[in-house]
Parts: C-alpha cells; structure tokens; sequence
C-alpha cells in the first residue's frame, strides 16, 4: 500500500470474481438506504434487481471496481469501457451510506475519470427523485442532462423487463459529460 493510500486517499481496485456477491449487496444497501428515504417508506425489493447487477457485471467492456478510502471500502463502481468510439458508460456508482458526505464520491468519480483518460463521452442515468445525484452529476461532476426516460421515451439502453410497466415509478434522467 502507498503513503497516499495509507492517509485515506481514493483509489480504484478491481472488483475480484470472488467479492461479486458482497459488492452486489453494498451497492443494494447503498440504493435501498436513498430510495426508503426519497420515497417515504421501506422497498419490497431490492433495487437495482439482482438481475440488472448482475447483467452489468456481464456486459462487454464492463469493468467493476471498489472504491477504496485507504484501506477500506467505501464504495464502488460499475463502468462499460468502449475503445473504439471513446463513449463510455458509468452503469453503477455508490458510496457507503456511512462513508457519505465526506467529499468520497467527487474524489471516486475523479479516479474513475484518470484511469480512463481516452474518454469521450461519459454517459450515465439516475432515477428522476434522486436530487442528491442529480446535484452530484450535474453540478459537482459536470455532467449535463439529456434525456429524461419514462414511459413515453424508454431508455433505449436497460434490459430489464421491468422496463416501464403501467405502475412504474422508474423514471430516470439520462446525463452526458463530454471530456474535453
């Protein structure tokens, strides 16, 4: 471990196969914490589905990480690397719950940014009542918003089959940041 690493500094590991499990669960938690408070009462199931996870993790390009604060975990990261157009997508970011508010996430996204500096297009979504994500994209990370996916207009990019239903409650801002 490094002087940096040692003083509380983030940094990025790869995410082994053999910690999947527990990184699913983190990032779980982390959503079900902001979700029951965004929306006022306790969620009947985990979110994002197992399914949706799971299928990141397999996408062509994925690569998972833990976001490291020293030695420990503070967080992770989910992003689907293209190298050929440069148009790269962040699927899953979180902090910890009890890691938040610490200035970890700015310093995540910064880390995620100088490990792929080949980068053109960073692309990512949240759903529409997250207003502490949209304030961390858009006025702390520089990211822009550029679609708003809901019934009307889907997101072309989720597979989910929960895709919209007629009860649905997934709404979500799609943002961009375009790396100069």
């Amino acid at each position: 471990m490094s002087a940096l690493e040692e003083q509380g500094h983030v940094w990025l590991l790869k995410a082994e196969a053999s910690t999947l499990q527990e990184f699913k669960s983190a990032l779980q938690d982390a959503f079900r914490v902001a979700a029951e408070g965004d929306l006022g009462h306790p969620l009947d199931e985990p979110i994002p589905s197992d399914e949706d996870i799971e299928q990141s993790f397999n996408t062509a390009g994925a690569v998972t990480y833990w976001v490291m604060a020293g030695a420990e975990r503070a967080g992770g990261a989910v992003v689907v690397i293209d190298q050929v157009s440069g148009r790269n997508t962040l699927s899953f970011f979180f902090i910890a719950t009890r890691q938040q508010s610490r200035g970890l996430g700015l310093e995540a996204w910064k880390a995620i940014e100088r490990e792929f500096p080949l980068t053109k297009v960073w692309e990512t979504v949240t759903p529409y009542f997250e207003k502490r994500n949209i304030h961390f994209y858009v006025n702390r990370c520089g990211f822009k918003i550029v679609d708003f996916y809901n019934k009307y207009h889907p997101d072309p990019h989720q597979h989910s089959g929960r895709n919209h239903q007629e009860d649905d409650d997934d709404e979500m801002f799609g943002f961009e940041k375009i790396m100069v």
